[in-house]
């Protein structure tokens, strides 16, 4: 499924030479895990046929792999960075989007209505939500007072009640990476990119690392109904996560996670450039009890990559006044940190995405091939 647009580089970060990346490396005889260590390229294959054996083996020394030499970007097709791991995601984790997330049920999807709909709500609750800890006292009280008000929504249920929102994003093996096409529905007309940051999540349930990630976001059919989330969310090149997962170490930790700031820009062939900037402080649950809620009752042997929402809601108006906006084919969506880097993905609808060919099968049948699997020592 990983789109090969040679125009658009996805980058690692500035500081890639003092740092651990691991990644997916598409070769002749097909993919292999690969480590960038201090700026150096390993591939990690025969080491670890995958890299969700990678992180459950925990060593990203490269000890065993093969170098080979120098990381040079421009020689290395990188891949998503996930294979047999589990791609989770939690949505409305921020103030604004959960009031976007209104917004879209009470609209019923549909972009017409949305605005006088957003200045009644932020009115009423902007500034209460935006100071309230979910699950407290006082999210019970805000809860009931907007009860009251008729202004209560399944949305701001997970967005301040005890519960988050945790849902699968994309089947195993599905997500692209940089420099692929993104695909959004054939039948959507009013949508927006979601750029976040991923951790990426071994069996035991530890944090290893982070990476960059694209949930494509359907607002008219999540607007209609949230029991259309899965058709909203899960479609052909819809999930894009790279270029690589930094691993935490001292160059890197959990605090810069919820330090990170989040640049987006989308640059359409119509002349249309939308720029847009959030941070992890904002969030309103920490990353590491959505990793907990996320493991509650629920294993995930090879691991798992987990999305923790945005606070991107896109309100400029693209084409017609109040409409706000959404994607054309054609918009080139660039998602960018300085300590996880660029990723880069251009847009199509996900009836014309490349096709995903790869399934759990043929990858078994590939690596098999390759003499990479072996039993137990």
């Amino acid at each position: 499924m990983e789109g090969n647009l040679q125009e658009l580089r996805s980058a690692l970060p500035d500081d890639w030479e003092t740092g651990v990346f691991l990644g997916r490396m598409l070769g002749e005889a097909g993919p292999s895990p690969i480590l960038i260590v201090r700026g150096e390229l390993y591939d990690m294959a025969q080491v670890a046929p995958t890299c969700a054996a990678l992180v459950e083996r925990g060593d990203f020394t490269a000890s065993g792999g093969r170098h080979l030499g120098r990381y040079i970007p421009d020689e290395t097709r990188l891949l998503s960075p996930l294979d047999l791991q589990c791609i989770k995601a939690c949505g409305v984790t921020f103030a604004v989007s959960a009031i976007e997330r209104v917004i879209e049920e009470r609209a019923r999807g549909d972009w017409s209505v949305a605005a006088a709909i957003r200045e009644r709500l932020e009115a009423s609750v902007g500034g209460s939500i935006l100071a309230v800890v979910p699950a407290s006292a006082e999210a019970a009280a805000l809860k009931q007072a907007l009860i009251e008000d008729g202004l209560w929504s399944q949305y701001l249920e997970v967005a301040i009640g005890p519960d988050a929102e945790v849902f699968t994003k994309a089947p195993v093996l599905a997500s692209v990476g940089g420099d692929a096409e993104i695909g959004i529905r054939s039948d959507s007309n009013w949508n927006n990119p979601e750029p976040e940051i991923a951790l990426l999540v071994n069996s035991g349930g530890t944090a290893i690392g982070a990476t960059l990630g694209n949930d494509v976001n359907l607002r008219d059919f999540e607007g209609r109904s949230a029991l259309l989330l899965g058709k909203a969310k899960d479609n052909n090149a819809s999930c894009a996560l790279g270029p690589c997962v930094r691993i935490f170490d001292d160059s890197f930790s959990i605090d810069d996670v919820r330090e990170a700031d989040i640049r987006l820009t989308i640059a359409g062939t119509d002349g249309y450039v939308l720029k847009g900037e959030s941070n992890m402080r904002e969030i309103s649950r920490d990353p590491l009890d959505l990793v907990d809620q996320t493991l509650s009752e629920h294993q995930y042997p090879d691991g798992f990559a987990l999305f923790l929402g945005t606070l991107f809601a896109p309100v400029q108006d693209r084409d017609e006044p109040g409409r706000g906006f959404t994607h054309k084919v054609g918009d080139v969506v660039a998602i960018e940190n300085m300590k996880l880097g660029r990723l880069v993905n251009r847009v199509v609808t996900s009836r014309d995405a490349e096709p995903w060919r790869m399934g759990i099968g043929a990858l078994m049948a590939n690596l098999a091939g390759r003499g990479l699997l072996r039993g137990p020592a």
